[in-house]
């Protein structure tokens, strides 16, 4: 095994640190991410639904894994993980990265903004086998080098450790191209306590570990990707939009409620924030 540990910062970190730590090594652990009574609030909202779900059919999702989606229409404390000004900072600084391009005749810098794009908790039951190592990036077909345009999150609901399954990643393999193919040797396992999280890019191998334990590990999950390109979990289906004008303006833009610049995602050629005010109000959408 590498001796390549993923480097541990505080929630209070510097932002300016954790950026340059996930340029270089494209992973971190976050210590306190959560306070304890976010995360029982969590536990409270999720827990129930959770208990009841099935495992997994394929060696990818697992046969012994459970996995539960739409988590913004499910907790309202997920508002809590979205906006940890640590890792919307990071996301928000390594993804809106402006791009030159020509337009209206001469050259100017367009930014994208950022969306949500998954979201899941994973319990990893005991018996369950390592997970194959792999790029979340691979879900929009990136090639390899790339720039960044995904960062995730994984809370510890419960401890993780290497006997639990805590997930295995490589640092700085979001630098490799595609011809290098992950080795397991290589990875390490993000051990931390209940309540910190792991940070990492879209072009970082990782994957779930091999539950050797006589207890399931909880973990929750949340991406951000740039917003011109397609989420990976459909927002609008998995969120009513009665819920989502719940949530303050900043995460109903994130959820996809928003115009990417120049111009994606426009309703009715206006800004689809908007319709969320109208329907709010009780009027029709304006044409």
């Amino acid at each position: 095994m590498t001796d390549n540990a993923i480097v541990t910062v505080h929630s209070d970190a510097d932002i300016d640190r954790v950026c340059a730590l996930l340029d270089h090594d494209g992973a971190i652990i976050v210590e306190e991410f959560l306070d304890a009574g976010t995360r029982q609030a969590l536990w409270d909202d999720l827990g129930p639904a959770l208990e009841k779900s099935g495992y997994g059919d394929n060696d990818f999702s697992g046969h012994k894994t459970k996995r539960m989606s739409s988590l913004f229409a499910r907790s309202r404390h997920m508002a809590a993980v979205a906006l940890h000004p640590l890792f919307l900072g990071a996301a928000r600084r390594l993804i809106q990265r402006p791009v030159p391009v020509w337009f209206g005749g001469e050259q100017v810098s367009i930014s994208p903004n950022i969306q949500v794009s998954a979201t899941q908790v994973i319990q990893i039951w005991p018996d369950e086998g390592v997970q194959c190592l792999h790029r979340d990036d691979t879900s929009h077909l990136r090639p390899y080098p790339a720039p960044t345009t995904r960062a995730q999150v994984m809370v510890a609901m419960s401890d993780f450790t290497a006997e639990n399954g805590a997930t295995m990643a490589i640092p700085g393999s979001h630098r490799w191209d595609d011809e290098r193919a992950p080795r397991r040797d290589e990875a390490v396992p993000a051990e931390m306590p209940a309540g910190s999280a792991l940070i990492w890019l879209g072009g970082l191998y990782h994957g779930g570990g091999q539950n050797t334990s006589t207890q399931p590990r909880t973990g929750l999950t949340l991406s951000y990707i740039a917003g011109n390109m397609r989420q990976e979990e459909n927002q609008y289906l998995a969120v009513p939009m009665e819920v989502v004008r719940g949530y303050p303006e900043e995460l109903q833009r994130l959820l996809g409620y928003d115009v990417c610049p120049p111009f994606l995602g426009w309703y009715e050629s206006r800004d689809p924030h908007t319709l969320l005010a109208e329907r709010a109000a009780g009027g029709a959408p304006r044409a």
